[in-house]
C-alpha cells in the first residue's frame, strides 16, 4: 500500500460471532484508514467488530439497521465525524451512512452504501428501484464542491459488464451512468483500469459479478495511484465477497491513538 489516504470496501454478509473473530483479524492487519463494511446486521458478530474497534480507540459509525434489515459499518485509524447522509437519503437510512475526514487539504466526505438486493418479484424490485432514486437524490442535493468517496457494495453493475446478464433492469444500470453523468463521480477501478474483467462476488455457476465499487469526485480521482480487487477474504471464506481497496495521493487525517483490537478486552450486550 503506497502513502497517502487509503480506502477499503468489504461485503461481511452479517457474520456469525466465529466468523466475526476471523474477519477482525484480518481487517486488523489491513493498512488502509477507512473502511467500509457492508452487510451490517444488528447482530452479534456485527457488534462484536464494532465493539472490538470502538475499544481500541478507532472511529466507528454503525447505524444499527431496523430488526431484520442491513446497513453499513464506517470505521476509520483517523479523525472523523459521523455525517447525515444517510438522514438525507430517508428511506433505509442505515445503508448509507457517511463520515467526514479532517483531511489537511480540507474535509473529505465519505459515503458507505448497501444497495437493496432484488429479485424477479415486484416488491423487491420496487424497493430497490426507490431505495436508488432517494439516494440518488441525496447525492443530487450535496454540495458539489465538496470532495466525496463514495464506495460500497452497490449491487449493480456497469453497463458495459461482461458478461452481460438479462436480469438486470434499466434503472438499475442508469443508477450507475448518474453516478458520473448526473453526480460527476469517477469509478476509481475503471478510472485506472478501463478494460480489465475483475468480478467481487462470483455465483454457484462460477458468473462473476463486479459488484463492490468505490466512486470519487474528479479531484480525487486524479490523485489515484491504485485500485484493486482483493480476492484472498473470498478465496479463504471469511465472506463471499472480494474487498476492493484504493490508494489516494493526498495528506491524510492525523491519525487517532488506536490499538489492536484483536488484544482489546471488550463486552458484548
Amino acid at each position: 500500500m503506497n502513502s497517502g489516504l487509503s480506502v477499503l470496501t468489504f461485503n461481511i454478509g452479517n457474520p456469525s460471532e466465529q466468523r466475526a473473530e476471523r474477519q477482525l483479524a484480518w481487517l486488523a492487519s489491513r493498512p488502509e484508514q477507512v473502511m467500509v463494511l457492508t452487510e451490517t446486521k444488528a447482530s452479534a458478530g456485527c457488534r462484536l467488530l464494532a465493539d472490538a474497534f470502538t475499544a481500541a480507540g478507532y472511529h466507528v459509525t454503525f447505524p444499527v439497521p431496523e430488526p431484520g434489515e442491513y446497513g453499513v459499518m464506517i470505521i476509520t485509524k483517523v479523525a472523523a465525524a459521523s455525517g447525515d447522509f444517510g438522514a438525507a437519503v430517508g428511506y433505509l437510512p442505515a445503508r448509507a451512512p457517511s463520515v467526514t475526514l479532517a483531511a489537511p487539504a480540507g474535509p473529505i466526505e465519505v459515503i458507505g452504501a448497501y444497495v437493496p438486493s432484488r429479485d424477479a418479484g415486484p416488491e423487491k424490485t420496487e424497493r430497490k428501484r426507490r431505495w436508488l432514486a432517494a439516494c440518488s437524490s441525496a447525492l443530487a442535493a450535496r454540495d458539489p464542491g465538496r470532495p466525496v468517496v463514495f464506495l460500497g457494495d452497490l449491487n449493480v453493475l456497469e453497463p458495459g459488464h461482461q458478461p452481460r446478464y438479462p436480469f438486470f433492469a434499466p434503472f438499475e444500470y442508469d443508477f450507475y451512468r448518474d453516478l458520473s453523468t448526473r453526480h460527476g463521480l469517477a469509478d476509481l477501478f475503471r478510472h485506472l483500469h478501463p478494460d480489465t474483467a475483475e468480478y467481487s462476488w462470483v455465483g454457484r455457476t462460477g458468473d462473476g459479478y463486479r459488484y463492490d465499487h468505490t466512486f470519487a469526485t474528479p479531484h480525487l480521482a486524479q490523485t489515484t495511484t491504485g485500485c484493486q480487487y482483493l480476492h484472498q477474504p473470498r478465496a479463504s471464506k471469511l465472506s463471499d465477497h472480494s474487498a476492493l481497496t484504493a490508494n489516494l495521493a493526498l495528506q491524510p487525517p492525523p491519525s487517532l491513538p488506536v490499538s489492536d483490537p484483536r488484544g482489546t478486552p471488550i463486552t458484548l450486550f
